[in-house]
């Protein structure tokens, strides 16, 4: 195909031809991994006062009120030290801050849970290098670059730690994230987590609030379960996220995009299990748009599991992603989404889609 080939709607025409993901193997320094410990792009601008409650939901109310009372709290914790910046250095104790030493928020999926993680965050009254926010994953890939002992240096000194997405269904990174969060604790850290309850549970109570006070053992007492009703708000109101494309739509908007890529699905599949998904991040870096031909059902959990991680770096970046072959909520099958991480495919379909649908304007449909 040639580089100047038009989009399939206006875009301009240009030469470079797209980049392809199964070309990059970066390298990240633990300090890029410590360093990122900040809300994502998606979520730098949000705040209390940008989370819009569903008043058919006072859950969703109420969850802004406590959250912003805790974040106020913690004003009275002073952590001493450089934060992450000098995470080699030593830090004296801090303060251990008053009321509750943790919040969970329980519930289902595009409750905007994310959002008030991140508001939490921004509104914690500390410099960022006394803040860490990241995922399950990113957190047991900081331990795993910098070993147990570090991570609990490089985070004690810290006044709050956010932990977006709170994996429940790997019984050996949660007892040790556990492990992890008991040490903090003893430092004075504030808490923070996220965790999913199914779509289908939402009726029954704390299933999630739960299952995650029991994985983290003795540190129960240290949370307060703050459930948040609501329906997703990435499909609320919306029109279905657009079919597929096909093969030569995703190629036009691919070589009329500048910072696309593009690439087959089943060849990026087989790349992603070349890297380490702690550099699925990095993997990303510069992209506008990401473009695949050829999606299919993937083929097993182990491949699901590392989508799964790149379906999350592209989401917090807000990188739209143009796709033909079989629509979003057919990549996991039957098996996949009743089995134990079943919670993980679901997030990555609602966010998959809320990503296709951002791929319209490219598209030009």
């Amino acid at each position: 195909m040639s580089s100047s080939t038009a989009a399939a709607g206006s875009g301009p025409l240009v030469d470079a031809a797209p980049s392809s993901l199964c070309t990059r193997e970066p390298q990240v320094p633990a300090e890029r991994l410590v360093a990122e410990l900040v809300p994502p792009p998606r979520f730098d601008a949000v705040r209390f006062d940008t989370y819009l409650p569903d008043p058919n939901q006072p859950s969703q109310s109420e969850a802004v009120k406590v959250l912003g009372d805790f974040a106020a709290g913690l004003g009275g914790a002073h952590a001493t030290g450089a934060g992450r910046r000098r995470w080699f250095g030593g830090r004296a104790k801090p303060a251990a801050p008053a009321g509750p030493r943790g919040v969970y928020l329980d519930g289902g999926y595009g409750v905007g849970k994310t959002h008030l993680l991140a508001s939490l965050w921004h509104a914690t009254p500390a410099a960022p290098a006394q803040k860490a926010f990241g995922t399950f994953v990113e957190l047991t890939n900081l331990v795993g670059a910098l070993g147990f002992q570090q991570t609990v240096r490089t985070l004690g000194g810290h006044r709050l730690l956010c932990i977006d997405e709170f994996e429940l269904d790997d019984p050996g990174d949660t007892v040790l994230v556990s492990s992890l969060l008991g040490k903090l604790v003893d430092e004075g850290v504030a808490l923070a987590a996220t965790s999913n309850t199914l779509p289908g549970k939402l009726g029954e109570g704390r299933f999630a609030a739960a299952d995650f006070l029991r994985e983290i053992q003795g540190l129960s007492a240290k949370f307060r379960p703050l459930r948040i009703d609501g329906e997703d708000y990435r499909h609320r109101g919306l029109p279905e996220a657009p079919p597929p494309y096909s093969d030569e739509q995703v190629a036009k908007v691919a070589y009329a995009t500048p910072g696309a890529s593009l690439d087959d699905f089943p060849h990026l599949l087989e790349h992603l299990a070349r890297v380490h998904p702690s550099r699925y991040g990095a993997l990303t870096d510069d992209l506008a748009a990401v473009c695949l031909t050829g999606v299919e059902a993937v083929p097993d959990q182990s491949t699901a599991l590392r989508l799964v991680v790149l379906a999350d770096r592209l989401y917090d970046r807000e990188i739209p992603v143009v796709a033909s072959g079989v629509p979003f909520d057919r990549l996991f099958g039957e098996e996949m989404l009743n089995g134990g991480y079943r919670k993980k495919y679901f997030r990555a379909i609602s966010r998959l889609t809320a990503l296709a649908r951002d791929s319209r304007t490219l598209v030009g449909n």
